[in-house]
């Protein structure tokens, strides 16, 4: 895909393109949001590094693409863990970048460098569904002293430009390299907890070379600005002056990570050589059976089943369906599959609604019909949907799908006015720690019953039984 990749000139964001360019995407542009000129160079931002910007004009010259920057006219106003389009949020000035270099560019995705932060994520994730681009965050969930061992090995120099942690010293440490910093960085997490790739803002860090890079960047004279002179925990940064790019060392620049230093690369290849051996097993229990013996089967009713109230309020209702009698195409089945759980007999007699339930299981009697089936399903589910388990299964002749659920209905308190509350991981990035959200489901979701007691978490899956 054409990639536009989202740079704030840190490790992370330089770090993330050349693992899209391991995975074969293409670079075309760069991005980046940057501070009024008349505000402070560390602007009060939830979403976007601004400290350093001053030198991001040049990683057009060192990468040799078009560089796109906008002005963050708006602040913070949606800051909840979710974001819907809210004007004058600073999360409209990335669309509204976003939205030009796509029409300029033709870009397909976005490269963000998103580690462990689920306000960016959501946030890039929404301008982008918007968009109609595809969020590459290849970083996302790493193993942090794995991935910072990986930055520095895979020839990215990148310098610490603000620090803002117990134990890290404006001084000392502000210009220093990853590679000076890796050991210290591990001592400060094994003693107070300090993330090692910084992801609770405890340090920032500028790159001034990558393989990435045709000409490295070079940093002629900077100053130090206390932002806070904290007796325990002083916050300060760079703020650089005059700087320029310089050509390489022929043969150094230009040069992709190579894919085989992905973390998941072999077990993707073991996993590859596994299916690949399944498919050349003989079926021993000699294939599906033809309709003829499935309509012989014992065929269950149209009566969906209700389970017992559990104390914690989970409840399963299972065996929804359709016949092909009465619905003769797998989308009417479909919809009346929801009518019956929304009906008065089911969800209206225990006074629950479509966004108590939490996960589904779908079975399909051919995977064929699973986009006919998906298309009216995901119109009963939308914002923060269930988990779903889709399996293609034997399933009676009359019937193409059913379904079961299971509900928690959120009345349970287990302190004075504290009612459960639901997580959903909604993850849409093209990323090495999970498949993408491609659906009307999320990866999982977790009922938060009361402080220190979660509920076993519901995960997203699909299954060819065959």
């Amino acid at each position: 895909m054409r990639v536009v990749a989202l740079i704030s000139g840190g490790k992370d964001s330089c770090y993330n393109m050349l693992q899209c360019v391991s995975a074969g995407h293409s670079v075309v542009a760069l991005a980046n949001l940057r501070p009024h000129t008349h505000v402070p160079d560390e602007l009060d931002s939830y979403m976007y590094q601004t400290v350093g910007h001053q030198a991001v004009d040049l990683y057009a010259e060192a990468m040799d693409l078009p560089l796109y920057r906008r002005t963050i006219e708006g602040s913070s106003l949606h800051t909840g863990r979710e974001y819907s389009q809210t004007a004058g949020d600073e999360v409209e000035d990335l669309y509204q970048l976003l939205k030009l270099v796509k029409e300029k560019e033709g870009v397909e995705a976005v490269s963000v460098g998103a580690i462990l932060s689920d306000y960016q994520r959501v946030r890039v994730e929404n301008v982008c569904a918007r968009l109609q681009l595809q969020p590459l965050a290849y970083l996302w969930r790493r193993d942090q002293a794995e991935l910072l061992r990986e930055i520095i090995s895979s020839d990215l120099h990148a310098v610490v430009i603000k620090v803002a942690a117990y134990g890290l010293d404006p001084e000392r440490h502000l210009g220093k390299s990853l590679a000076e910093m890796e050991a210290y960085l591990h001592e400060l997490s094994e003693k107070y907890g300090v993330h090692i790739c910084g992801e609770g803002g405890e340090y920032e860090t500028f790159t001034v070379d990558c393989p990435l890079f045709k000409k490295k960047i070079v940093i002629d004279s900077m100053e130090t600005v206390i932002h806070s002179a904290d007796a325990f925990a002083p916050v300060g940064y760079l703020r650089f002056t005059r700087m320029h790019t310089e050509d390489k060392r022929e043969g150094s620049g230009g040069r992709p990570l190579p894919l085989s230093r992905c973390p998941c690369q072999n077990t993707i290849d073991r996993m590859t050589e596994e299916l690949e051996y399944a498919d050349k097993t003989p079926d021993v229990q000699g294939g599906c059976p033809s309709n003829a013996e499935r309509s012989c089967q014992s065929e269950p009713g149209c009566v969906p089943s209700h389970s017992s109230r559990s104390s914690s309020g989970f409840q399963w209702i299972s065996g929804l369906t359709a016949l092909q009698s009465e619905h003769p195409d797998v989308q009417s089945q479909t919809r009346h599959v929801f009518t019956l759980l929304q009906s008065r007999k089911i969800l209206q007699e225990k006074g629950l609604l479509m966004k108590h339930v939490l996960l589904v299981h779908l079975y399909v009697s051919d995977m064929e019909n699973f986009s006919q089936i998906n298309s009216v399903y995901c119109t009963y589910f939308t914002h923060n949907p269930p988990a779903r388990v889709c399996v293609q299964a034997w399933l009676p002749v009359s019937q193409q799908l059913r379904m079961d659920v299971l509900l928690h209905d959120g009345t349970v308190a287990c302190e004075e006015d504290a009612f459960p509350q639901r997580d959903t991981l909604h993850v849409q990035s093209l990323s090495h720690w999970a498949p993408a959200n491609i659906g009307p489901y999320s990866q999982a979701v977790q009922v938060l019953l009361c402080v220190g007691l979660t509920a076993a978490p519901a995960i997203a899956l699909y299954i060819v039984i065959s």
